[in-house]
């Protein structure tokens, strides 16, 4: 009955060696009757894991950036709504639940898109502390597009949006290596986005994270105290640090561009 309710959903994934995470976010979309896979000629263990999955459609591309990659993705679906998802983005049942509710409802009901919120996982645990931003992740296909935002996307709903009540588990279990390797990609490219931004277009918090100093530690505090990332234990001391650190990376990417421009 699910899959009656459901089927104008196709969630879509981008995959480069997720072997860690995949298996764990199709496991809450066996609802979904196709799944389409845009990976990025992965050679780890990830093709193995997603053949295991009947309703899986793979297409491999050559990944440049995620903004082309999202976009090739939007092309291959062909069902009225997309669901966005990191391979590393695992369903809660209340999200689940709350899908079913919405759609079945009338049509006329639903808004264009829908933002999610999320809850950071430290190897499967929930933390308190967070400081991932809603993202839109349900939406109709023919009102969206995706366009660049710096070391990531944005995307574009034309019409209204609105927020979903369940959150939506961020649970990245790749090592730590594989960890510092992408935040020092994505540090190099927002460093160029900030020192190519007037001030004036700069968010307090971007304004702050350009002086370089004062950030991993605001970040730090943030993490452990406003948002009560102590309380979650060492899961949210680490945590805490692995924000922290990737400010410190920003730190640095900012310094050689600034010195070497």
């Amino acid at each position: 009955m699910i899959n009656n309710y459901l089927n104008k959903i196709t969630p879509l994934i981008l995959t480069y060696n997720e072997a860690p995470n995949i298996g764990r976010t199709l496991e809450r979309l066996n609802w979904a009757e196709r799944i389409v896979v845009i990976d990025s000629y992965s050679d780890d263990t990830t093709l193995e894991i997603l053949n295991q999955y009947r309703q899986v459609e793979v297409y491999q591309r050559k990944f440049d950036n995620h903004t082309i990659q999202w976009n090739y993705g939007l092309a291959q679906i062909n069902s009225e709504w997309v669901l966005s998802l990191d391979a590393d983005y695992v369903l809660s049942e209340e999200m689940i639940s709350e899908l079913l509710s919405m759609f079945k409802t009338e049509k006329s009901e639903l808004l264009d898109g829908y933002f999610a919120q999320f809850r950071y996982c430290v190897s499967g645990k929930p933390l308190r502390a967070t400081l991932l931003p809603p993202r839109q992740v349900l939406f109709k296909k023919d009102k969206a597009i995706y366009i660049d935002d710096g070391h990531t996307q944005l995307l574009q709903v034309k019409g209204k949006s609105g927020t979903l009540k369940a959150s939506i588990n961020h649970d990245d279990r790749k090592s730590l290596s594989r960890w510092l390797w992408a935040q020092d990609r994505y540090m190099k490219i927002e460093s160029q986005k900030l020192l190519s931004t007037p001030a004036s277009q700069l968010s307090f918090g971007d304004r702050l994270r350009k002086q370089k100093v004062f950030a991993p530690i605001v970040v730090l505090l943030y993490c452990l105290i406003l948002k009560g990332g102590i309380l979650d234990g060492w899961a949210g001391w680490y945590y805490a640090w692995q924000r922290m650190l990737a400010e410190i990376l920003l730190a640095i990417r900012l310094i050689e561009l600034e010195q070497n421009p």
